[in-house]
């Protein structure tokens, strides 16, 4: 089967208007959300990305009815014949593991297939297993899976010991209909995680948010659906704001709230760029060039971990020496290689570099950077091991001298709403074919 290749000609800045839709990270969590509720739940603003479509069939073969049409989604709950998510799904992305409470609440057992997502670092099951033990359920982990099973879920405490996104969302997930009340010590609190909290209130669910990273819920013995609008993508928002800048361009980005970007915002005022925002939009641009900087990724409300990939090739076109210490993934930085084949002078080391020590600084994971701008950036045949990473592939290309190759883009494609179109229109040449 020939996969589709993106052929890039530098077109000089890229300027223009884009849209950003539904997070990525959200519209998942809030289709697996919709299995726990009575009667039909509909998202819009929801992106076109292949992550939908991959939830989309695993809800189907659960029984659920999954209609979609321009930014709408509607789920329609149905009678769970077999609690099983096929192995066919192994590995394509994160969500399996989410469905094991929703099934336990509506099947009492389960099997899902390991998790996937991107090569960015472990993303281990045990916070999950825990806590869906700590509910009271039995939870085996096999070679191809993980099976559980439970009467009744009953609420608990749970202290996570990193305040995993995705270990929060499972535990929301079971928490809701669970027997007694549930207390999350240590939880994240990613816009993505209140997101899918107001959702699951509307739905019915009891949520209170607690000081120091408490979540706490009352579980309902049923909740219903519910109809919701997914607020803008700021890992999107961030991306192309970077690629106004990069290029010497501006673009203004509608549909994400500031206040899902304040601290990537003060970061590139910081290194130079120049914000107008509205109610509607935020623009960014340049025009005396760009200051090096030194950051460190964290939880939230830190600097996210998907915004470090568009900021490194923003460091290249720096005037100076940038450092980044990513504190979130151990192998965040696995595209490096990618760009220094490019021309970037990036070295990455396994010490805590721009911040304090994080948990990665006995080990050796290679973890911190030290970027040279200003650099000239040339055109190469780039294969994107990841989402985020192609995403900052295309940057590079859009600022290197000489045309680019990009394979493997259909990674982009499942995190990025029509990724080519909204290039397209900053005035990338751009051209996708069947490599």
């Amino acid at each position: 089967m020939s996969e589709k290749v993106w052929e890039i000609e530098p077109s000089g800045p890229l300027r223009g208007d884009v849209t950003v839709r539904g997070a990525k990270n959200a519209v998942s969590k809030h289709m697996v959300a919709a299995m726990l509720g009575e009667g039909p739940s509909t998202i819009t603003n929801a992106p076109d990305v292949g992550e939908v479509g991959i939830t989309g069939a695993m809800l189907e073969h659960l029984g659920m009815r999954v209609e979609r049409s321009d930014g709408e989604i509607t789920i329609v709950p149905g009678p769970v014949a077999e609690p099983n998510v096929p192995k066919a799904f192994t590995g394509l992305n994160r969500i399996p593991i989410l469905m094991l409470g929703p099934l336990l609440h509506l099947a009492g057992e389960a099997f899902v297939p390991l998790v996937g997502g991107d090569p960015i670092g472990r993303r281990p099951v045990d916070f999950h297993v825990d806590a869906l033990r700590a509910f009271g359920a039995e939870v085996d982990i096999a070679e191809d899976g993980i099976h559980a099973r439970a009467n009744r879920l009953v609420g608990t405490r749970i202290t996570l010991p990193y305040p995993s996104v995705g270990a929060t969302e499972t535990v929301l997930l079971a928490a809701v209909r669970a027997e007694g009340k549930t207390v999350i010590r240590n939880a994240a609190t990613e816009p993505e995680i209140i997101e899918l909290a107001l959702y699951l209130q509307r739905m019915g669910a009891r949520i209170s948010f607690a000081p120091d990273r408490r979540i706490v819920v009352e579980g309902v013995p049923r909740i219903s659906g519910a109809r919701t609008r997914l607020a803008g993508d700021r890992i999107e928002a961030f991306s192309y704001l970077v690629a106004g800048l990069v290029t010497g361009g501006e673009v203004r980005v509608h549909g994400c709230p500031q206040d899902r970007l304040v601290t990537a915002i003060t970061t590139l005022d910081r290194m130079g760029a120049r914000f107008e925002i509205t109610d509607e939009w935020i623009m960014a641009s340049a025009p005396d060039g760009l200051r090096p900087a030194a950051v460190q990724t964290d939880t939230h409300p830190g600097f996210a971990t998907d915004w470090q990939t568009p900021l490194m090739v923003l460091f290249t076109q720096a005037d100076g020496m940038s450092v980044l210490h990513e504190t979130v993934y151990e192998n965040r930085l696995a595209y490096v290689p990618a760009l220094q084949s490019m021309g970037a002078e990036i070295e990455v080391y396994d010490t805590c570099l721009g911040g304090p020590a994080c948990r990665y600084h006995d080990t050796a994971a290679l973890h911190s950077a030290v970027v040279r701008g200003v650099t000239k950036l040339r055109g190469g045949d780039v294969t994107m091991p990841d989402i985020r990473a192609g995403f900052s592939a295309v940057l590079a290309a859009a600022v290197a001298e000489g045309p680019s190759t990009l394979r493997g883009v259909h990674h982009i494609e499942r995190g990025y709403h029509h990724p080519v179109e909204q290039f397209r229109a900053l005035g990338l040449n751009l051209r996708a074919r069947e490599g």
